[in-house]
């Protein structure tokens, strides 16, 4: 068979994913934060892409002041031919005080009393009109928040006068956690210093008494001591209870009585104290501030009695391209290499400009469908949340899955119910008990967090019992699923619900 080389002619279509394209993707699945992130490093590397900021009306008038100024002190003529101004005349030529004129003078406070919230700010901010003065505020005078190190520091410089003694505390300070525990091995320390571990174990004694109690400990069982021990409450009894947390995890109330020698009523006094105790003294140093969810999408009900579903402006950026800025300077180009240049950047400037479009178009029309899907939700409650998928909703609007998996990833809805992720709307279907419309999981997990919320102390209800008074509600559901609810909404087991409760209303008595 002889091998000859042929040339054949062949038609295929073919996917490909262009850099652009693929930018575009990943914009759908961007917070609004990273997307203004994003887009302030495409401003840096785009000179034809610029901000469209809102003009504030405050600032266009106090600029047109300042334009007119020097025009109203040039047509006034009091000031010429004066070298030396005494306080009378100026009082004189402006019909003012020197109090006025200067309210920082010290002869004035007692005139303006406590408010001297503007001295301060024109205090720091310099002269009229000058950058530094534009969005002062008082806040910004007060002090940073003390850092658990900064804290515990302050203590060590008091407690400790030898140098050696002051090296070994930072090193155990250094060895914090963020909750205030000791992560760091006595011996370890010992060894990296060179210094005898019991003069390790003396400091951290010394260190164990800093402010707040229970700092330098290196499990929970000695923070609790020794927070009880500055309340001086740290007694056999308790030290009994705090050396078996694991059975209080448990509410084995009955074997903490047995081993704390007490009866059930100083127990329950204990463990009032134990919850009245902080397990993480560190963290009040912590200084984090949580951030604020921003909704992306508003629905608010309309005159008609439907729902009017709206981007959130304050998350939507604004981005415009500069074509006057392109034409002057693309006349100006010195070679091909800059116009190939100029050229690439506003391709890439309307690129991203229509790509913010087709954003914000697909994230409301996808929020739109989910507000259809979920009207019974936003009119009665979560018992009338359906079931719902992200196929549902991309055959509905005419999209692939995949996008509005992209467009539901970290953006949230504001309701007249909440504020809610819309992954939140995506809920496992549980098929119904008469052959009837399914139920939401979400739907099903309320129904059991209020039936155990309503049970008494004599009727517990197990997983079994949830289950027939589930299906008897017409819900077909199996035990584990159950199980599972319960312990993702960390609700105990019947049995331990059962001691507890029963020790509780032994108190009452």
């Amino acid at each position: 068979m002889a091998l000859a080389a042929k040339l054949q002619l062949r038609q295929s279509q073919s996917l490909v994913m262009t850099p652009q394209l693929m930018q575009s993707i990943r914009l759908l699945q961007l917070t609004h934060v990273e997307l203004e992130r994003f887009i302030d490093e495409e401003i840096e590397r785009n000179p034809l892409l610029e901000r469209a900021e809102p003009q504030d009306d405050a600032a266009g008038d106090q600029a047109q002041k300042s334009e007119a100024a020097p025009e109203r002190v040039s047509e006034g003529d009091w000031f010429e031919g004066e070298t030396e101004w005494s306080a009378e005349a100026i009082s004189q030529k402006l019909d003012s005080s020197l109090e006025n004129l200067f309210p920082d003078d010290p002869g004035t406070h007692e005139r303006l009393g406590p408010d001297l919230t503007a001295q301060w700010k024109s205090a720091a901010g310099g002269a009229a009109g000058s950058a530094s003065s534009e969005g002062f505020d008082v806040g910004d005078m007060a002090a940073a928040a003390v850092t658990l190190r900064e804290h515990v520091g302050e203590q060590i410089a008091l407690a400790f006068l030898s140098p050696g003694e002051r090296l070994i505390a930072g090193e155990l300070a250094d060895g914090l956690d963020e909750a205030g525990y000791l992560r760091t091995d006595l011996g370890e320390i010992a060894a990296r210093l060179g210094a005898d571990e019991a003069a390790v174990a003396r400091v951290l004694g010394v260190c164990q008494t800093f402010e707040p109690p229970g700092l330098f400990a290196r499990d929970l069982a000695e923070c609790l001591s020794l927070q009880l021990a500055g309340r001086d409450r740290l007694d056999p009894a308790m030290k009994a209870l705090v050396a078996n947390l694991e059975l209080l995890a448990r509410r084995d109330f009955q074997t903490l009585k047995r081993i704390c020698g007490v009866d059930e009523e100083d127990l329950l006094d204990m463990l009032t104290e134990i919850r009245a105790l902080d397990p993480r003294p560190g963290l009040a140093f912590s200084g984090g501030a949580s951030d604020a969810i921003v909704a992306d999408v508003e629905v608010r009900a309309a005159n008609d009695g439907s729902w009017a579903v709206e981007l959130n402006a304050d998350t939507l950026p604004r981005v415009l391209v500069d074509n006057v800025y392109f034409a002057r300077v693309s006349s100006h180009a010195k070679d091909q290499a800059e116009k190939d240049f100029l050229a690439e950047c506003l391709q890439n400037a309307n690129w991203l400009t229509r790509s913010l479009d087709q954003r914000a178009k697909t994230i409301l029309k996808v929020a739109s469908e989910i507000v259809r899907q979920q009207d019974a939700f936003l009119v009665h409650g979560v018992r009338h949340l359906k079931p719902l998928n992200l196929r549902t909703v991309a055959d509905a609007i005419g999209m692939h899955e995949s996008t509005v998996s992209r467009v539901t990833a970290n953006k949230y809805m504001l309701t007249p119910r909440g504020v809610f992720e819309l992954r939140y709307f995506f809920t496992a279907s549980i098929a119904s008990a008469e052959g009837g419309e399914a139920h939401s999981s979400e739907a099903v997990r309320d129904r059991i967090k209020q039936m155990i919320d309503e049970e008494k102390p004599a009727d517990v209800l197990s997983d079994d019992a949830i289950v027939d008074m589930l299906k008897e509600s017409g819900v077909d559901i199996a035990r584990r699923t159950v199980a599972k609810y319960r312990e993702g909404m960390n609700i105990p087991s019947s049995v331990q619900r059962r001691r507890e409760k029963r020790a509780l209303a032994n108190v009452g008595r």
